[in-house]
């Protein structure tokens, strides 16, 4: 294809993405009642917990309310989107792999799209359990009173971040299926690997404290693992087939493309 063929398709896919995000927006703007009162459910179970008015969202800006809500929307819109807009991403890519790398690729695709929501799925759960804990350490008859557009856009960024932190271990069987990043170099490099996760969540969770850090690192740190067994099995059969994962580039010249399993 020449390159403004390639700038054409480039138009088109990030105009399907951004359609479908629109669309998912505007369902997201008629979703705000709903997400509202499970973001806020446990500060009013503090509220009713204490039987006072003490801890309280409230907006600083009469524009407020409604940024809030476009925010929201764009969020949802962004997350339920995101199987169109990540597909039409993959598949500007595709046309420059292999038929067998293609395959490998969509796998890959396809595994990684359960796992972001099963992650973003995680903090929703763990979020207003997390504001809870936090909240009860209000001694009594101190106000706690939260600027509602930074505790929702935390909270939203919270689900971001568990969805990415849980495509770590897609990220380290695709290394290891390449041949860059060996079984047993992820398994002694496991301490490196939990101070990363711990490093990365302290920067990717919302307060603070160090409770919300660990109900990130813990299940990341569980993925790893659950990565390195994979990796190593993958190895396993390699080795049953006859192709030794270190060995495997001895044979290949300067023109071949390296083997993607």
């Amino acid at each position: 294809m020449p390159l403004g063929a390639h700038f054409r398709e480039l138009r088109n896919r990030v105009l399907i993405a951004t359609v479908a995000i629109t669309v998912a927006a505007i369902v997201g703007w008629y979703l705000y009642d709903p997400v509202i009162a499970f973001l806020t459910a446990p500060i009013e179970a503090v509220k009713n917990e204490r039987g006072d008015d003490l801890v309280s969202l409230n907006f600083n800006s009469i524009t407020g309310p409604f940024a809030m809500r476009l925010k929201v929307a764009v969020f949802v819109g962004i997350l339920m989107a995101s199987p169109v807009w990540l597909w039409q991403a993959w598949g500007f890519l595709l046309p420059g792999l292999l038929p067998k790398e293609r395959k490998i690729a969509l796998v890959y695709f396809f595994i990684s799209i359960p796992l972001f929501f099963l992650g973003a799925a995680m903090a929703a759960y763990t979020f207003p359990r997390l504001v809870g804990i936090l909240l009860s350490f209000t001694p009594k008859g101190l106000a706690n009173i939260q600027t509602a557009n930074d505790y929702f856009s935390t909270a939203l960024f919270f689900c971001l971040a568990f969805g990415l932190a849980f495509l770590l271990p897609v990220l380290l069987v695709a290394l290891n299926q390449i041949g860059i990043l060996p079984a047993h170099l992820m398994r002694k490099s496991w301490r490196i690997t939990l101070f990363g996760i711990l490093i990365f969540s302290a920067f990717m969770t919302p307060d603070p404290s160090a409770v919300s850090m660990l109900a990130m690192a813990a299940p990341v740190f569980a993925l790893f693992w659950c990565a390195v067994a994979v990796a190593f099995f993958m190895e396993r059969l390699r080795r049953k087939r006859g192709v030794d994962p270190r060995n495997r580039y001895a044979r290949l010249s300067p023109d071949e493309a390296t083997p993607l399993s």
